[in-house]
């Protein structure tokens, strides 16, 4: 059986991508904060938790090496662990925007590149990298989440390509409104007014977005798309 990388997979749209990924591969997922959710999360489907901070390469690095004396390597990764932040641009710090790029892309490329070598030398990887539909469209109030998203699609095009030859696919998602923790930074009223626009008249499921992950998994001649997950918005 194959394994499985998942990070921030402990809540919302992680955790659902772990519950659908049991019984398909051996799973290991990363958290940060909250070790108790994870441990439960872990006992009760049959997966492995690890803390890690994405942000730290050198976290990264211990990750990767625990997760092969364990388990083996890693033979399907699914970058998930992210932030979001609603702020006026000219109010963004130089902590703001390095934390988000720090997390959102920069995590992306570390876990990535310690898990390539061995896919590579297997002949055989997939990669799914969660972005955003403000990756493609940009936000208002959220800039450096944009600007961060957008890097993850611009990571995913160029490494489909130069990986291709070797077995490895790399995609993304980009998912719209979905009900998750993040969606809490929005007040009821704003919550109602961006589902109105909706075509689907609703907010997305984390199961969907699961879904369509593990599709990008298990397709064998899709690499370097990104695939919107956004109820026609």
């Amino acid at each position: 059986m194959k394994t499985i990388l998942i990070t921030g997979g402990s809540r919302g749209i992680g955790e659902a991508i772990v519950r659908l990924a049991v019984g398909k591969y051996r799973v290991a997922f990363t958290y940060v904060t909250n070790k108790e959710k994870a441990e439960n999360l872990a006992k009760e489907v049959g997966a492995k938790a690890y803390r890690c901070d994405v942000s730290s390469s050198a976290e990264v690095k211990e990750l990767i090496a625990k997760i092969k004396a364990d388990m083996g390597g890693v033979d399907l990764l699914v970058n998930n662990a992210g932030i979001a932040q609603d702020k006026l641009f000219q109010d963004i710090t130089d902590e703001d925007w390095h934390r988000m790029i720090g997390v959102n892309l920069d995590g992306t490329f570390f876990v990535t590149r310690e898990v390539v070598p061995g896919m590579i030398s297997k002949g055989y990887g997939r990669i799914v990298n969660l972005s955003s539909m403000w990756g493609t469209d940009g936000a208002s109030m959220e800039t450096h989440y944009s600007a961060s998203k957008a890097g993850v699609i611009g990571l995913t095009k160029a490494l489909a390509k130069e990986l291709a030859p070797m077995g490895i696919t790399v995609n993304a998602v980009a998912p719209g409104a979905i009900d998750t923790d993040m969606m809490k930074t929005y007040t009821d009223e704003e919550l109602r007014a961006f589902v109105e626009e909706i075509p689907m008249g609703r907010l997305g499921k984390p199961s969907e977005v699961a879904e369509a992950v593990m599709f990008l998994l298990s397709a064998d001649y899709v690499t370097g798309e990104v695939l919107s997950i956004r109820g026609g918005y």
